[in-house]
């Protein structure tokens, strides 16, 4: 449901210091790495690209991108998330959250080629969901996700063994946010449970404790604690942090047979920047202002939010607010930037939650100089960086995703 804006006074849409400063960051390396032009092979995987990428600075990238995908004509389906850079969704052929893509490609089995504008476990999604004659390549393979990281298949299985020893399994029910690797999905639906999105969590949630007395939630701690006090109505005492760092997840078997909600530690890195000084410092700044949260976002920023809820949310509480309204939204900025651009026509004034730039690190990883090289190679019959799921996982992981998507 689209919000009702409470606050309608007319404003002038602001570009200057009152609004966000939208210039890159200064080039220092770690600004670079940030916004993708570097790579720190100690913590990325696949950094190095098994062939020549045309140079940024390159003058007809935009053309050879049309030119190679021209060419391949309905062979590709190229498919931009909401975060990736603005060169890239130009080429997008349809762009949206993670699900979302994964279910455009799964119906469009004619194209041969899936081209994943994204990040790896949104490519795996989508390789599950397609068919076996079809092939999902990703630009740019150091393009992860931090978040899907911080939950490997030997620590769930480790949690899940201490669950076990704490006589807590059996009433458990996994529940994985979409944003979860392949072996985590796989995991989820071998032992019972669902994956969700931001969009459906609560439905997620009530159904799996219809199935059992606890749920263990993978792997945004802050999605499944503010679906499960915000939404469901549980307190915060009614859930416990499991941290795979810790022996038997720094939690007593006490503490796990009295919690309802065991929550993974795993965090986004760019929603887990917000802080409560930044809703703050923005409602002194822009009196009147509308504060907007994904929720990704740390309890005490969506408890201080007027609204909260998924990137689709987001976009189409924008395209309903009134002229003259102010909105403060703490999601990524690449998409942020982009509806700012979209709406200062409609005189809504659209700014970033915090005054640090913040773009998703992984996702900027694919660039145009990636997509070109990407598509210019499918042109010439060669298939780089396919995304390809182990059979066995896939068909557990299919399954967790199906019973989402029979979710009531």
């Amino acid at each position: 449901m689209s919000p009702v804006v409470r606050r309608t006074e007319r404003v002038r849409v602001v570009t200057t210091a009152q609004s966000l400063d939208f210039q890159d960051p200064a080039p220092s390396p770690l600004a670079l790495l940030l916004l993708g032009r570097e790579s720190d092979p100690r913590s990325e995987r696949g950094v190095e690209c098994p062939g020549d990428l045309p140079a940024p600075s390159d003058p007809d990238l935009v053309e050879r991108a049309r030119a190679a995908k021209a060419k391949l004509g309905d062979r590709v389906f190229v498919l931009g998330h909401h975060y990736q850079r603005d060169e890239v969704i130009e080429f997008a052929d349809v762009t949206g959250d993670s699900f979302k893509l994964a279910r455009d490609a799964a119906a469009r089995p004619d194209a041969e080629y899936i081209v994943f504008c994204g990040v790896h476990f949104m490519a795996e999604s989508a390789d599950i969901l397609t068919t076996d004659a079809q092939q999902v390549v990703l630009p740019d393979l150091a393009a992860g996700c931090s978040m899907a990281d911080m939950a490997t298949a030997e620590q769930v299985a480790e949690c899940w063994d201490v669950l076990t020893e704490a006589g807590v399994a059996e009433v458990t029910v996994p529940v994985s946010y979409m944003n979860s690797s392949a072996d985590i999905k796989a995991f989820t639906g071998k032992h019972g449970g669902t994956i969700c999105t931001s969009s459906n969590a609560e439905r997620a949630l009530n159904w799996a404790f219809e199935q059992g007395e606890k749920v263990l939630f993978l792997p945004d701690q802050h999605l499944g604690r503010n679906t499960a006090v915000r939404d469901l109505g549980l307190s915060l005492d009614d859930c416990v942090l499991y941290n795979p760092h810790k022996p038997n997840g720094g939690l007593t078997a006490e503490q796990l047979r009295g919690a309802k909600m065991i929550l993974w530690r795993g965090h986004c890195s760019v929603h887990g920047r917000f802080s409560l000084d930044s809703v703050r410092e923005v409602r002194e700044r822009i009196p009147g202002v509308n504060v907007l949260v994904h929720p990704e976002c740390k309890h005490e920023v969506v408890a201080a939010a007027d609204y909260v809820g998924s990137t689709e949310y987001i976009i189409k509480a924008l395209e309903a607010a009134p002229a003259g309204s102010k909105w403060a939204i703490g999601t990524e900025l690449n998409l942020v930037r982009r509806l700012a651009n979209r709406f200062a026509a409609e005189d809504k004034e659209i700014v970033f939650l915090d005054r640090t730039v913040c773009f998703c690190s992984t996702m900027n990883r694919i660039d145009l100089p990636h997509l070109v090289w990407a598509l210019e190679s499918l042109a010439e019959g060669k298939v780089v960086n396919r995304i390809e799921v182990d059979p066995e996982v896939a068909s557990f992981s299919k399954l967790a995703l199906e019973r989402m998507l029979a979710l009531p």
